[in-house]
């Protein structure tokens, strides 16, 4: 029970650290570009901005799909989608993108 609690203590960690990046505007896709000039020219819709918003609350990403009508599968396929178009690994990223620009 205690190395399942080191586990995620050490996650959340490596999670506030990425988000940090993020927060700055470093790339975590490396190379020292800054975030703003890999992601120039993106566009989220309204129904990945809502996503996004959702999992900003905390929201897991069956629960998300159950409040937008949709399923979890298909939450975690746009999930997938919207990261790779703004050049971040993962829906913390993602999330911390959106708030960056006061997108949600």
């Amino acid at each position: 029970m205690q190395g399942l609690s080191r586990l995620t203590t050490f996650q959340i960690c490596v999670y506030r650290l990425r988000d940090e990046q993020v927060v700055r505007g470093e790339s975590l896709l490396g190379g020292g570009l800054p975030m703003d000039v890999l992601t120039e020219g993106v566009e989220l819709s309204h129904a990945d901005l809502a996503l996004l918003a959702e999992l900003a609350k905390g929201v897991t990403v069956d629960r998300v799909g159950r409040r937008l009508d949709i399923s979890g599968r298909t939450v975690r396929r746009r999930l997938r989608g919207i990261c790779d178009r703004i050049g971040v690994a993962t829906a913390i990223e993602a999330v911390a993108w959106a708030a960056r620009r006061q997108l949600i």
